[in-house]
């Protein structure tokens, strides 16, 4: 359906132009504009270099990348830079798509990529057609306008979630911007404020749990509205009160750095994006008490600790979520120290399963199991999907508040019914924000769980049910063990120092980790701090310490910045 509407929206003629000049709103990465402008091109971890030839004569590694390129959000890159050789490529490679593509043809003929497409075509209006000649500009708002109408006719066909989001805020950037297309703004007004009231739940949430996802939502609702007020029109209830509903949740998520937690599939989003994103929502409520999106956010001094404390996503949902219940992060400053390893989605399927695991998340992992496990395989996007199952249900979260700290006790039941056993864990963070002291307890509560767990001791041969507690460092920490092989000490760059400590009831070890990123070629190298025990009782736990070093002062002049790269290697 999708290539019969676009073949039919191609053949249409619509005479139109620009109601007023567009302003650019997507932020672009310069380091990404000059890789592409040096003939290297990496999207959905790969990449091809082949300086030679234009965007769409490469060969594409898999659909994934292809998409990406479909999608044209390589133009905020090309824009960043701004440059004459930026802009020549930018212009090409617009002409090139409408000569091979403009009659309906290729994988960009889609509704989940078509409103992305729209949407950077019509902000960086200016970069494309400055300096081009009439013939070019033609053939530029006509494809615009057929893009606009296949668009109508197929946004109901758009992925649930983000992609729709994306479908129906390019309708009305496109709707608004383009004359001759007016009449497709109040039906996609109304199909995005039935949008926010159905995937916008009333804390601010969405369904896949995922913080980056959430920002892009939020970012897309900032533009549609930002565009209709422009044009003297309103945006509807639903959509207003949605912006107003995420923006105290984007808040809770939103790490001492600027960064967002890298939770189910997300990551920590473009420097200075939500930052942005909520200066222009003019939401000033700050982060509610208690869970935003089912996350806990603690926070004092310079110190943030974000904690997933509630059950994973369910159903299409979890296509990307991950084993992540009771997993934390810890930022101090603007030095993340504790991380998760992040979604290996652009590495390829082997490496997308493993950052699911639990043991690719700071938290507590029964030995080869994980909180909750891959089962069958659904379509979700366009794309097939292994979804969550046998996942935590009952998770719990008490919030503590008392004199000189602050935190809270979560628990869940994901090894229950294969164990017998509650993780339940404990974290409190100083008032001072310098330590955090932390419990991780597995219990067998009710006589049931008992009977379970004598059983699983049975299977193993009586030799008890071994488990780690994860601290996974990001790859910018120099660690090592210390005191004897008891403690180990964390430098930041910052200068900061920080010591993990234990009750010794566990075996404490320093290993290699991983940590993934989207926008690198290949994982990049860090290290995790393990406690290894054995729960041979009914109850076993384990406490630990992360506080920083006596002689690190309560503010450091952190004013050293990772430069803007990318990493080929």
């Amino acid at each position: 359906m999708n290539r019969w509407h676009a073949m039919r929206s191609a053949q249409a003629r619509p005479s139109c132009g620009f109601v007023s000049e567009p302003e650019p709103r997507t932020i672009g990465s310069f380091a990404r504009g000059r890789q592409l402008s040096a003939g290297n091109f990496l999207f959905a971890g790969a990449l091809v270099v082949d300086p030679e030839n234009s965007i769409w004569h490469l060969r594409m590694p898999h659909r994934e990348f292809e998409e990406e390129i479909q999608g044209f959000t390589w133009l905020d890159d090309l824009a960043a830079v701004g440059d004459g050789p930026a802009c020549r490529r930018a212009q090409a490679w617009t002409a090139e798509w409408i000569e091979l593509f403009g009659r309906g043809r290729g994988s960009g003929w889609t509704p989940d990529l078509a409103g992305r497409r729209l949407i950077r075509w019509i902000n960086h209006a200016l970069l494309l057609l400055n300096g081009q000649p009439a013939a070019f500009s033609e053939s530029y708002f006509r494809s615009l306008a057929q893009q606009t109408i296949f668009l109508s006719r197929r946004w109901r066909a758009a992925s649930a979630g983000l992609p729709r989001f994306e479908a129906l805020a390019g309708l009305i950037y496109a709707g608004l911007a383009l004359t001759g297309m007016e009449e497709h703004v109040e039906p996609a007004v109304k199909a995005l404020a039935r949008e926010c009231r159905d995937q916008i739940d009333a804390e601010g949430g969405i369904p896949t749990r995922n913080p980056e996802e959430l920002l892009e939502v939020f970012t897309l609702l900032n533009w549609a509205s930002s565009a209709l007020a422009e044009a003297g029109r309103m945006a509807a209830p639903e959509h207003l009160m949605a912006i107003e509903r995420i923006a105290p949740t984007l808040r809770a998520l939103r790490h001492a750095d600027g960064g967002l937690a890298r939770f189910h599939g997300g990551g920590r989003g473009a420097e200075g994006r939500l930052d942005q994103a909520l200066a222009a929502s003019g939401v000033r409520t700050a982060a509610p008490p208690g869970l935003s999106m089912g996350f806990a956010r603690l926070h004092a001094g310079r110190t943030t600790v974000i904690v997933d404390a509630a059950a994973p996503p369910a159903g299409a949902a979890s296509g990307n979520a991950h084993a992540s219940t009771l997993a934390f992060e810890l930022t101090s400053g603007r030095r993340p120290l504790i991380v998760n390893c992040g979604s290996g989605a652009s590495f390829g399927r082997e490496w997308r399963r493993a950052g699911r695991a639990t043991a690719s998340h700071s938290t507590l992992a029964i030995d080869g199991l994980s909180s909750a496990r891959l089962g069958r395989r659904a379509m979700v996007g366009g794309r097939e999907r292994e979804l969550l199952v046998d996942a935590p249900r009952d998770v719990r979260v008490q919030f503590l508040a008392g004199e000189g700290a602050q935190g809270l006790i979560v628990g869940h039941d994901g090894y229950l019914s294969s164990h017998g056993l509650t993780h339940i864990r404990r974290i409190e963070l100083a008032t001072s924000g310098r330590g955090i002291a932390g419990e991780d307890t597995l219990a067998a509560i009710e006589e049931e769980d008992e009977r379970v767990f004598d059983a699983a001791l049975e299977r193993g041969g009586g030799q008890g049910i071994r488990f780690k507690v994860r601290f996974h460092l990001h790859p910018d920490v120099d660690a090592e063990l210390d005191m004897g092989g008891t403690a180990v000490s964390m430098a930041l760059r910052s200068g900061e120092i920080w010591v993990l400590r234990h009750d010794g009831v566990a075996e404490l070890s320093l290993e290699p980790s991983v940590y993934l990123e989207k926008t690198r070629l290949e994982p990049r190298a860090t290290k995790q701090v393990v406690l290894s025990a054995v729960a041979v009782e009914y109850a076993t736990r384990i406490r630990w310490t992360l506080a920083k070093a006596q002689d690190t002062p309560d503010a450091v002049r952190d004013l050293a910045r990772e430069g803007d790269g990318i990493a080929l290697t």
